[in-house]
């Protein structure tokens, strides 16, 4: 199945990457107070200069699909894993490193604070996102996979956003 891409205007074959553009938390921020408490790039946000994130790809494996579904999303970092990673943005030699689910991603919400690690890839890839293995239903997606019908729903409720 294909989909025309609201970015570039293409038709794409297969499933999408969903991207999250912030973090949750930098999302509770009036527009007005960016300026002096947030730094945002495509890849790191700072907060009020102490609250540190990455962004990295979880994939949940699809059933019959070799790529899986990939969200683009954001997890927190302590402040010298957060600066490992920005001295080496295209390093594999550091990490992995611990941090909490930082995005909400609506068809499993709530998905705050879930055990997340950062997985550094190097070659001008974004990190791999690992979820903790527990009950909640995106970690078990994680684990298990999700049918590729379903991972067309999830899909569609974000393109209908």
């Amino acid at each position: 199945m294909s989909f025309l891409c609201h970015c570039c205007g293409h038709v794409h074959d297969g499933l999408p990457d969903i991207g999250i553009d912030k973090p949750a938390l930098a999302q509770e921020i009036p527009q007005q107070e960016w300026a002096s408490r947030v730094v945002l790039t495509d890849d790191t946000c700072i907060i009020d200069g102490e609250d540190f994130f990455i962004r990295g790809v979880l994939v949940i494996p699809v059933h019959g699909d070799e790529n899986g579904l990939g969200f683009g999303v954001w997890v927190s970092q302590k402040e010298e894993n957060f600066q490992a990673y920005v001295d080496h943005p295209d390093s594999d030699d550091i990490g992995p490193y611990f941090g909490w689910f930082a995005s909400e991603i609506g068809p499993y919400a709530p998905t705050l604070n879930l055990k997340a690690m950062a997985h550094f890839q190097g070659n001008n890839q974004r990190p791999l996102i690992e979820l903790e293995p527990t009950e909640h239903p995106l970690a078990v997606d994680y684990q298990d996979g999700i049918s590729l019908e379903r991972a067309w729903e999830i899909v569609h409720e974000y393109m209908s956003i």
